[in-house]
């Protein structure tokens, strides 16, 4: 079966899985958004980008963002991020404030809302301006001027950001931010915002695929850097469902509250899905299983 012919078929497959699940109803633009949608996008290291269904479609990237942001500072700072955000599992929800009262203000891992906030805080001190830092990568590599930020969505976010607010002040009390909570929390909510379709973000995260080679052939990150953002996207990717993704995806995978899911093949390409309907754990229901299918109908995982 071609690479198409898949698409195609997963499309039909998760179409019933579009009626379950809720969308992400805590910020408001995103509550608003149409929950019977499915898009899929495969971009190989050399090849055309195939796709099924919305894959064209404008959606909001959220934590998706992470993975960029955490891929530019260790670029530009290497090992010295790890002293202020570690590398494990989190076993709780996204937001929790729990583990940081325990862990003295050190997130457990870059992907929880507060290593973000962490990443986004260091990623302020190296570029000076982090939204556009992360933007511009992505306009870059995706080949697509026309990405940019929702402020709707970005208003929206920062208007009930009550509960990443609060998680930054508690880092700050323990030394853990370099710069200001207002200006941390503002760069977040503006990265947060980011709109992309399935083709762009596929496109976007082949610099991971390629070992840390960019679109035009030069190194963001060393082999082994990228082998260690692979290795936290799939223990932590997904929080809580990491070892569900493991089990039946068996990539490395970055989910976001919009209902997208960026899965790493390492040397083969990049696969992108979005279905906005969420599971209770805050990932895309459909997307999971489109994840799953293809893995499974073509063998290709890490393990």
């Amino acid at each position: 079966m071609s690479i198409q012919a898949l698409l195609d078929t997963i499309a039909q497959h998760v179409d019933p899985l579009l009626d379950q699940g809720r969308v992400a109803s805590y910020i408001p633009a995103l509550a608003r958004v149409e929950p019977r949608q499915f898009g899929m996008a495969f971009a190989p290291i050399d090849g055309p980008i195939e796709g099924t269904g919305a894959w064209r479609t404008p959606f909001s990237i959220q934590s998706i963002s992470k993975v960029f942001a955490l891929a530019l500072v260790v670029a530009g700072d290497g090992e010295r991020l790890w002293s202020r955000v570690g590398r494990e599992p989190s076993g709780s929800p996204f937001n929790s404030l729990v583990q940081l009262e325990h862990e003295r203000g050190i997130p457990r891992n870059p992907f929880i809302n507060a290593g973000a906030l962490v990443v986004m805080d260091r990623l302020l001190s190296l570029a000076g301006d982090a939204a556009g830092a992360v933007l511009e990568l992505l306009r870059a590599e995706s080949g697509n001027p026309a990405v940019d930020m929702d402020p709707e969505v970005a208003a929206s976010e920062a208007a009930h950001g009550s509960r990443n607010a609060a998680l930054a002040h508690f880092m700050a009390s323990f030394g853990n931010l370099e710069n200001p909570v207002e200006t941390v929390l503002d760069a977040y909510f503006r990265t947060c915002a980011l709109r992309m379709t399935c083709e762009d973000l596929a496109r976007a995260g082949l610099f991971l695929a390629r070992h840390g080679l960019r679109a035009d052939g030069s190194p963001l990150l060393t082999r082994s850097e990228a082998k260690r953002i692979h290795a936290v996207m799939l223990t932590c990717g997904t929080y809580d469902a990491a070892g569900d993704f493991a089990y039946r995806v068996g990539l490395p995978v970055k989910s976001g509250v919009g209902g997208g899911l960026l899965a790493v093949l390492p040397g083969r390409g990049v696969l992108a899905t979005w279905a906005p309907a969420l599971d209770p754990r805050g990932n895309s229901l459909a997307g999971l299983e489109a994840l799953d299918v293809f893995t499974t109908r073509t063998g290709w995982s890490i393990f």
